[in-house]
């Protein structure tokens, strides 16, 4: 891995530099909403409106890459990201933040499918499996360190939206100076959502379903800090938990995966999710037990996105798994938009515990749906490859080279 590290640390520098970025302006709306009396429901249309961009993105940035290469896309969606994050103070108003929140999505996906098939590029079928890991790493440290800056400023003001900005913009330099020539595009014709299901319902429903939870989380975590009445202190200390539990227990998790009935790992993980999440609705916990449910929050969701992968992995043919990523990652996003509408309703009607509520619904329908799978599916096959650690902000590219990496490693 060090050996790795030494090859890749300007890419993987320059990737963990969008990821402070992107961290950052994800949990300073929530708090700035606040401060300009932007209502519940409308943060939650706001925090939406980045997915649905995400989205597009996921399918219409390929096509932009094929068309007039990497550094174009890069460039001109780099200096897009930039922009908007000034704007953002510039002009606070709901219906535009909006209409940004769009922008912004769509931006960081193409930016984030043409810096990964450059790290993709960069790596060698031996080392591959060490690249993703140090990516995830680096992506998590990326989110974590994002809530330490929203310490230094006033979030009233422009700095703390001046400083993404910058950030973004220096994402550019080790990401192009480092990666020369830029490497051919090519993406995998993907699998039809038909033949997804068919393979594994299970799968399908339960990434589904995670793109809600995720969308609450990455969404809605600080719009529930301030409607809870929590200091930017303790909502940055909060919102880092969900991301240090979540790299901790990637890789325990994954061990267990790899050893264990995959349905029963996915079931187990999901009805702990629901009881954990229920807590903070039944109880007034302490800040410090706050803090414990969004560590296995985050311990429990991210897990579960890679566990999904490879159990549908389990189903496929060897042929098909590169072209179900795209797939998989669509059917995530459609759930993902849902998430911070449903979760701005609920905190509406019954107040902050609805951000738990939601969440905890969402574990207990994902338990109840693989428990009757487990009755109408008895028999597992042998996997057909091992446990990749991912983060659901990965694109296309990356989930499609976990895919394949996996299979060639079992």
């Amino acid at each position: 891995m060090l050996k790795v590290l030494a090859s890749t640390w300007a890419l993987l520098f320059g990737l963990m530099l969008l990821m402070l970025g992107n961290g950052m302006q994800g949990t300073l709306l929530g708090i700035r909403g606040a401060i300009e009396n932007f209502s519940t429901t409308q943060m939650s249309i706001v925090m939406s409106c980045y997915f649905i961009g995400f989205l597009f993105g996921s399918r219409l940035a390929p096509e932009m890459i094929r068309r007039v290469g990497h550094v174009r896309v890069f460039a001109a969606l780099g200096t897009m990201i930039s922009a908007v994050l000034i704007l953002y103070a510039a002009w606070p108003n709901w219906m535009a933040w909006a209409a940004m929140r769009v922008l912004i999505g769509f931006s960081f996906s193409g930016v984030y499918i043409t810096a990964e098939s450059w790290l993709n590029n960069a790596s060698t079928n031996e080392t591959r499996g060490q690249a993703l890991s140090l990516y995830l790493i680096v992506q998590m440290i990326g989110i974590i360190a994002a809530q330490i800056l929203l310490n230094f400023a006033d979030p009233s003001g422009f700095i703390l939206f001046v400083i993404p900005s910058v950030l973004v913009s220096l994402a550019f330099t080790p990401i192009l100076l480092s990666v020369s020539p830029a490497p051919a595009f090519e993406s995998t014709r993907p699998l039809s959502f038909r033949r997804l299901y068919q393979a594994s319902p299970l799968g399908c429903v339960g990434m589904f379903l995670l793109g809600g939870v995720f969308s609450a989380q990455f969404g809605m975590a600080a719009v529930w800090g301030t409607q809870a009445g929590l200091s930017i202190r303790d909502l940055s200390i909060f919102v880092a938990s969900i991301y240090v539990g979540g790299l901790f227990l990637q890789f325990p998790i994954g061990w267990l995966s790899d050893r264990m009935d995959r349905r029963l790992l996915i079931l187990g993980l999901a009805a702990v999710g629901a009881a954990v999440l229920m807590l903070p609705v039944i109880f007034d916990l302490p800040f410090p037990l706050l803090i414990g449910v969004g560590a296995l929050m985050g311990g429990i969701s991210n897990p579960l996105y890679s566990l999904l992968l490879a159990y549908v992995n389990d189903y496929l043919e060897k042929s098909d798994m590169a072209a179900a990523s795209a797939g998989l990652i669509f059917i995530n996003g459609l759930g993902a938009i849902s998430g911070p509408i449903i979760t701005g309703w609920m905190m509406g009607v019954i107040g902050p515990s609805g951000f738990f509520l939601f969440m905890a619904v969402i574990f207990a329908l994902l338990t109840a749906y693989a428990m009757y799978r487990m009755t109408r599916r008895r028999r597992t096959p042998e996997a057909q490859g091992s446990y990749t650690a991912l983060s659901p902000t990965a694109s296309v590219v990356t989930v499609e080279a976990a895919m394949e990496r996996a299979e060639s490693e079992t």
